[in-house]
């Protein structure tokens, strides 16, 4: 960096807005804690999965994992920040592509979204492979009644943006989307909103193939569904349900804030 960059720098971060950067802040913290619970949870596998959250302040910006780092130990300051056109504008670690390419298609679909997840987590790619979506037999099934979309096109590894334009358009205003032969993708207006929708879709696939291999489920009619959906499956349902992870995650592993 040259003596001008350096006082350029300065005068930026002399005018930053500190709302913008205590959420900033949080988002990011947020980040690393979910990754953190993810990781505990055992949805890490190799270099697979990513969670994302748009930047506050440059919205064609959001910020990710490092491609290749166990998500057991990401850090706040090891988080990188990436543009639509696949540039890496902080941080100095690689961006996965298939992070690229399905993120940056979501984000720009959705401008409500804040932040966007997807692991190779075992039941939802057990799920993925039938011709199925997750049927209304459970309480916490019922969050995504109605509100989940299934991804059917599967052409291996994703590396290009129009097939993550087809992911986006698949999950649709939905809440999440079924990625068939390759596991779930959930979103939110918060990184703990879209992070516990993935716990929990997760979880509902591994009840549902359970009672499935066990017999014939017995379905929750529509009505009650969609009443529970209200009940359960709104926004500050799911940043709340997020909580107890948050608590004991951020009490057992502090390191994730530096």
């Amino acid at each position: 960096m040259t003596a001008v960059d350096e006082v350029e720098a300065r005068d930026a971060d002399a005018q930053a807005d500190p709302a913008i950067e205590r959420e900033r802040l949080h988002r990011k913290q947020e980040l690393a804690a979910a990754f953190r619970v993810f990781g505990s949870f055992g949805f890490s596998e190799g270099v697979a999965g990513h969670i994302t959250a748009r930047d506050p302040e440059h919205a064609d910006r959001f910020w990710v994992n490092p491609f290749g780092m166990n998500f057991r130990q990401i850090k706040v300051s090891d988080l990188i920040c990436v543009d639509h056109e696949g540039t890496v504008v902080e941080g100095s670690q690689p961006v996965n592509k298939a992070a690229f390419c399905i993120h940056s298609q979501v984000h720009l679909a959705r401008p409500d979204v804040v932040a966007a997840a997807h692991a190779h987590s075992v039941h939802g790619k057990a799920l993925s492979s039938l011709n199925v979506k997750l049927d209304p037999i459970t309480q916490d099934a019922c969050a995504f009644y109605l509100d989940h979309g299934r991804y059917d096109d599967y052409r291996g590894v994703v590396s290009d943006l129009e097939e993550g334009k087809r992911i986006a358009a698949a999950l649709g205003d939905q809440k999440a989307v079924i990625l068939a032969n390759h596991g779930l993708l959930t979103v939110g207006g918060s990184v703990a909103e879209a992070a516990w929708w993935f716990v929990t879709m997760e979880r509902s696939c591994q009840a549902q193939l359970l009672a499935m291999a066990a017999g014939v489920p017995r379905h929750i009619d529509h009505d009650t569904a969609l009443l529970v959906r209200g009940q359960i499956g709104y926004p500050l349902a799911g940043q709340f349900q997020f909580r107890p992870l948050w608590d004991y995650i951020t009490a057992k592993e502090p390191d994730l804030f530096g």
